[in-house]
């Protein structure tokens, strides 16, 4: 069975609605980030990046056991693993598919991460970050594709937050229609409410900012 290391954020997220959507089963292994579980060693042997998600199959290629980080990485395999499903298998569809993916691994994720640093967390507020990863966030909302795959898995668990940043998305009625569409599929509410039970909600303390943001996150290589 697959073994899923995961929190339940936008990135842990994504790799749960794939393997719902794929309909494979996995094994759920909690790494607590506010805890400090991803500076463990048994978690840096899969990913020396320190950061949820991660896979191993023990079945992978060759039959070996196999691990593999970072979330898109993890979403190709998965969809090349069990017959390519959810990625186009025209290769101007497939390409289309992979530049959208990409668009969120270096768009939308990091800007809306940084928007939510500078908003959310940081001790000061420093008004230039704020308006200006808004500014990015307003910017990155927007998509296109006629046929659900990947790239849209891959970027729905950052825009259904998007109240959490003072965004409305009736303001873009495209992308509203398109996230309530995806909301609603089976698969996806599976995958969203993985680990959700134990999702932060609150401020956060001392600890908790140090692992998410201090001096552990290199000293631990």
């Amino acid at each position: 069975m697959l073994e899923v290391y995961t929190w339940p954020t936008p990135n842990g997220h994504k790799v749960h609605i794939a393997l719902e959507e794929l309909g494979l089963q996995y094994k759920v292994i909690p790494v607590d980030i506010g805890a400090g579980d991803q500076f463990k060693p048994e978690f840096l042997k899969i990913t020396p990046n320190h950061r949820i998600p991660a896979l191993v199959d023990p079945d992978g290629p060759g039959g070996k056991p196999f691990t593999l980080f970072e979330s898109a990485a993890i979403m190709i395999y998965l969809s090349e693993r069990n017959g390519g499903r959810l990625i186009p298998k025209d290769p101007i569809g497939r390409y289309k598919c992979l530049e959208w993916m990409m668009f969120q691994m270096g768009g939308v994720g990091p800007m809306f991460g940084q928007w939510n640093h500078f908003a959310s967390y940081a001790v000061e507020k420093i008004p230039y970050a704020i308006e200006r990863y808004t500014n990015e966030v307003k910017r990155l909302h927007w998509l296109a594709g006629d046929e659900y795959s990947m790239a849209d898995i891959i970027t729905f668990p950052w825009i259904r937050g998007a109240k959490q940043r003072n965004i409305d998305l009736a303001d873009y009625p495209s992308v509203k229609r398109w996230h309530d569409e995806i909301a609603a599929r089976p698969a996806v509410q599976r995958g969203v409410a993985v680990l959700a039970d134990i999702q932060w909600r609150g401020p956060v303390n001392d600890a908790e900012r140090e692992n998410y943001f201090g001096s552990t996150q290199f000293a631990a290589r």
